[in-house]
């Protein structure tokens, strides 16, 4: 009988254990899982901060190019407005991680929970991934073929390729919910996500094929011969101004310099600053999927440092944009005048509108 009462009380005992490890916050800085309470405060205060930046930083651009007419000129401004609402999503997303370390998720299934956030995390970066090889591709077509340009790039022929781009991006992903594969560890903070599912060396290479590789090489081929292009270009021009001396619609192009080449280095920055913030998270993914190297800090490290890209775009667009400046300051003048809101963001300072005379009416024969 006493035997009897004492395993009963090793299996109470043991059980309670489960129970609290299991309700036990969970936290990747905390190495070991025990009094990981500070730890926790911290990791939520960084996915909280970067969440409100990306939110606000991203509903900025939207608005900005609502209230800017000037950035609809340029074709690749529905490609950054994709990005936009992708990066805003992010930012909507990441809000799950951030109630989900403060104790307000507790009902959800955890494994269900982690693999939809996962996912949809990996389809919308995959949209700003793609979104930046296309911009690429229609800078490179309007500098090779200014003439045709206008011809090949048609407003219907973007709205296709902005939905292909989505439908892509969701179809990439779709068999790591078949049991193929992880597709990233933005849910690793759940913890069926970190210790659970795990990565898998043939998914990882055809994620690789299918998408990091094609972006990385199409930016590179088309912003290389932008910047050659250019050069040349340049080169052109100043030879002929010594042999010839200046002409009148030479001096605008030396004193302006190549407008091509200055909105190239926009966009080009912000795709540098994506893939620096992408490669420690790239190459992380391919070094645990070879199974060299895993460790829980590090894939919370790469994985938020790269989801910081959906904050750095709208930031690099607002530095490098003069017109996308201005138009910023325009929304802040109209934010703050007596017609308080974003309606009247296309008038301006013009005043009240006046009206319209009506037309003289036409002559019937």
């Amino acid at each position: 009988h006493g035997e009897t009462e004492m395993r009963a009380e090793l299996n109470m005992n043991s059980s309670s254990s489960d129970v609290n490890q299991s309700s036990s916050p969970f936290c990747l800085l905390g190495l070991g899982y025990s009094h990981t309470l500070n730890t926790c405060v911290l990791e939520a205060a960084v996915i909280l901060f970067l969440t409100i930046l990306i939110i606000s930083g991203n509903l900025m651009v939207i608005f900005v190019f609502h209230c800017a007419p000037l950035l609809h000129h340029h074709t690749t401004s529905h490609f950054i407005q994709t990005m936009a609402y992708a990066d805003l999503l992010v930012g909507v997303s990441c809000l799950v991680p951030s109630l989900s370390l403060l104790h307000y998720l507790k009902g959800l299934d955890e494994e269900l929970t982690c693999q939809v956030f996962g996912y949809l995390v990996s389809v919308l970066k995959s949209v700003s991934m793609v979104s930046l090889a296309c911009i690429s591709i229609d800078r490179y077509i309007a500098v090779t073929q200014p003439f045709s340009y206008a011809t090949l790039v048609t407003p219907c022929r973007l709205r296709v390729c902005i939905c292909l781009i989505w439908l892509y991006s969701t179809l990439i992903f779709l068999p790591s919910f078949f049991g193929w594969g992880k597709p990233g560890y933005h849910g690793d903070i759940f913890r069926w996500c970190a210790t659970s599912w795990q990565t898998d060396p043939g998914f990882s290479s055809f994620i690789v094929a299918v998408l990091y590789a094609p972006a990385a090489l199409t930016v590179c081929f088309t912003y290389g011969s932008i910047f050659r292009i250019c050069r040349q270009h340049t080169r052109e021009i100043t030879q002929r101004h010594a042999r010839f001396g200046p002409q009148g619609n030479e001096r605008g192009v030396r004193g302006e310099g190549c407008p091509d080449k200055r909105y190239a280095m926009v966009l080009f920055r912000i795709t540098s600053v994506f893939y620096v913030l992408w490669m420690p998270y790239i190459l992380y993914f391919l070094l645990e999927s070879a199974g060299l190297y895993r460790h829980l800090v590090a894939s919370f490290l790469t994985t938020w440092l790269a989801i910081s890209n959906s904050f750095c775009n709208c930031l690099i667009y607002s530095l490098s944009n003069s017109v996308f400046r201005k138009g910023l300051g325009r929304l802040f003048r109209q934010l703050c005048s007596p017609c308080q809101g974003l309606g009247c963001c296309m008038e301006g300072k013009k005043g009240p509108a006046l009206p319209r005379p009506r037309p003289a009416p036409a002559c019937h024969v």
